[in-house]
């Protein structure tokens, strides 16, 4: 007999109710649960195998957040017709939810852990995101995988000027700030979100609400847990130690560690100077030591490693490289550094470089971005390559995983927040290749894509810069030292590190990942402030570099030009099955975009050259004028008849120029007046009303003979 779900509800606030329930679906599964609410279903499943793979040196958790198109009454667009690889949204939840759980596990766990979190029911109000983490940390709760803590993650954002815990679809998109936060019961974890130039304080006021909305859900998990019942976590097979061998490491290297941590070199150096150390010490051991006690002896030595560096950086408060806790490395920054490229920069912090382009796009570029429950289209698009000779790595090169995705999305949620709004008809991409990378490479991105866009004429109002910040604590004194534009060896060694950019009026973006068990408000708020200084800093120079966006396009970016034509000529520019407007494309080299909007037509036009931009242009003002009697045009001559002869004087408006309107002089025939294709001046000197034809006169613009008496003329 089938046993009987078991249940518990939780109110998120304003009587938004949330349910999670396990023992219906996915039995077989280690630990799954589902979770409601409105029409939204998540249902998580967490696997761990019993014993690590031989070897096995690392936590092989895999994180797997999908949504189904069925889920939202929808059929997926490709050609296939079904669900293929991740999605960048799907990749970057799924990166959520792995960067909250990862700490929950314990240091010598080594078993493989799936955990896979599927949408399976959507609702159009509810974002899934921000209870995908808590399905998954239910999941565990509920299992014998052993795990530390019980986390959860909201969404936090600023509605009309309140904050909103899990606010809905409607109001996410008028909120100016949105972060997504998790947490244990004491801790924060994870911090990742965006802003419109909030303050470092709004930030914080997030976090607060953000960890009371959590515990509340904490609650929750662990009520469902206990009407489970409680069930022992697993035992687990831990990694050998060896005591003996790690005192002889410490003896043998500890200071020797200290030594090279406070010789302020370079990246290289101090990498082959702890590898000396390092080759030192097996060759200690002698030749009859086993190939597991030199693995060992490793492992003691990156331990060791760990602990003396940061112990050096507390008690002598210099860094790695020399520098001061606060100091940002040394600065160098180039715009329009590629002749080709829309825009350009070269970005340069210490030993990490960006090369970012700006390339800009027509209406027809733009980036599908679909969900379960949306399909929109983005005219702001950032890629982000990571390649292996950046680290003085050798590599596969395969495509974009998970961190380069990650870290591009931070880079474009950043700048996104100062690019023009709907009106701007560009498509713009931008593409950082990282050429050097010692210390957050993201925020290399956010300063040299801030200067190619300006570079590229994008009217940008403000420079947004970004900086990577660390925190190492230690809990036996209390002492903490916050680093400015961390290292990547100080990023390893860290308890928090975090990225915060911005302009210089307030924050834009935020990614931060905390290691530490009860940091104080107060310490973040002293981080964030001495990030704030370190940001201004950063963006001193980019103004120098480029104080403001170009005023204009560079010469061989494509020209465009806007019109606004009344919604009854649309048909007339496009014509019958796009004759005209494929036409006019053709005729001179431009792309053009007609979109409805309201009682207009929004007819955006761009070309490489100015010519065919103008030509296209004078030709559309052409279909959507309104003759009027007196003008002058210039016409073409399209056919002859013995009575005249017809002329296209505005696109797609034809009139007779009758042979006794041609000269004052009388002409018995057209033969050798007129021929197809000749250009004429004419003035339109009638319209019949009735039938819609147009009389048009050449003589009226000629000097009239002495003694010839005015003629006059129908209107």
């Amino acid at each position: 007999m089938l046993s009987q779900p078991i249940s518990v509800t939780f109110d998120i606030g304003g009587g938004r109710m949330v349910s999670i329930e396990t023992g219906k679906l996915a039995r077989q599964a280690h630990g799954s649960v589902t979770v409601r609410q409105g029409n939204c279903i998540i249902l998580a499943t967490v696997v761990a195998n019993k014993e690590p793979r031989e070897g096995q040196e690392f936590f092989p958790l895999v994180v797997d957040y999908m949504e189904k198109f069925a889920s939202a009454g929808r059929i997926p667009g490709s050609f296939f017709k079904r669900e293929g690889k991740l999605s960048d949204y799907e990749v970057l939840v799924s990166r959520l939810i792995d960067r909250a759980l990862r700490p929950l596990f314990p240091e010598d766990y080594f078993c493989d852990v799936q955990v896979l979190v599927t949408l399976v029911s959507s609702d159009k109000e509810v974002m899934p995101d921000a209870l995908a983490c808590l399905a998954a940390s239910a999941a565990l709760a509920v299992s014998d995988i052993p795990i530390k803590e019980i986390i959860s993650e909201v969404r936090v954002g600023r509605v009309e000027g309140n904050l909103v815990v899990n606010p809905s679809r409607t109001e996410l998109e008028k909120a100016d700030m949105d972060f997504i936060i998790a947490a244990t019961d004491k801790n924060l974890m994870m911090v990742e979100g965006e802003s419109d130039e909030c303050s470092e304080e709004d930030l914080v006021k997030a976090l607060q609400i953000a960890h009371d909305a959590i515990r509340i859900q904490i609650k929750a998990q662990e009520e469902l847990r206990d009407k489970v019942g409680v069930k022992a976590k697993r035992e687990y097979v831990k990694p050998v130690q060896n005591e003996e061998l790690q005192q002889k490491v410490i003896a043998f290297a500890k200071d020797q560690i200290a030594t090279i941590a406070k010789s302020a070199s370079g990246k290289n150096e101090r990498t082959e100077a702890f590898d000396t150390l390092k080759k030192e010490l097996i060759d200690s051991l002698g030749e009859e030591a086993e190939d597991d006690v030199k693995k060992l002896a490793k492992k003691y030595f990156e331990d060791l490693k760990w602990e003396v560096v940061r112990n050096v950086i507390l008690d002598v408060r210099t860094r790695l490289d020399g520098r001061q806790l606060d100091q940002i490395r040394p600065l160098s920054m180039e715009v329009d550094v590629l002749p080709s490229p829309h825009g350009s920069a070269l970005f340069t912090r210490g030993e990490t470089q960006s090369l970012t382009t700006v390339t800009l796009g027509t209406p027809l570029d733009e980036l599908l971005v679909e969900s379960a429950a949306t399909s929109v289209y983005s005219k702001f698009i950032l890629h982000y390559n990571f390649p292996p000779f950046s680290t003085g790595e050798v590599k596969m090169m395969r495509a974009p995983g998970r961190r380069e995705v990650g870290h591009g999305n931070l880079a474009m949620r950043s700048l996104r927040k100062m690019m023009p709004g709907n009106e701007y008809p560009y498509t713009v991409r931008i593409v950082s290749d990282i050429l050097e990378s010692n210390g957050s490479s993201s925020m290399a991105t956010v300063c040299a894509g801030s200067m190619a866009l300006m570079d590229a004429g994008v009217p940008f109002p403000k420079h947004v810069g970004g900086i990577a910040m660390g925190l190492i604590t230690r809990g036996t004194d209390n002492k903490y030292a916050i680093l400015s534009d961390i290292l990547g060896d100080e990023d390893h060694l860290g308890d928090m590190d975090f990225k915060v950019t911005g302009t210089r009026n307030g924050i834009c973006g935020v990614q931060m990942d905390i290691k530490v068990d009860g940091l104080s408000m107060d310490i973040m708020r002293e981080a964030l402030e001495q990030a704030r200084k370190g940001r201004l800093h950063i963006l001193e120079s980019m103004y120098v570099a480029i104080p403001a966006a170009r005023e204009e396009v560079k010469p061989h970016a494509p020209r465009m030009e806007k019109l606004f034509i009344d919604k009854e000529f649309i048909g007339a520019v496009i014509g019958p099955q796009g004759k005209i407007i494929q036409e006019i494309q053709r005729e001179t080299g431009t792309t053009i975009n007609i979109e409805e909007v309201g009682n207009y037509g929004e007819v955006s036009i761009f070309s490489p050259a100015k010519e065919g931009l103008e030509k296209a242009v004078a030709w559309i003002k052409g279909i959507v004028a309104v003759p009027e009697v007196g003008s002058v045009y210039e016409a073409t001559v399209k056919g002859i008849k013995e009575f005249g002869a017809f002329v296209e004087f505005l696109p797609g408006k034809q009139g007779l120029l009758h042979i006794s309107e041609i000269s004052w002089k009388r002409l018995e025939s057209m033969d050798g007046v007129l021929k197809e294709g000749d250009k004429v001046k004419v003035k339109l000197i009638g319209i019949d009303h009735k039938t819609g034809k147009f009389k048009l006169s050449r003589k009226a613009l000629m000097p009239k003979p002495e003694g010839k008496r005015p003629e006059q003329s129908e209107s």
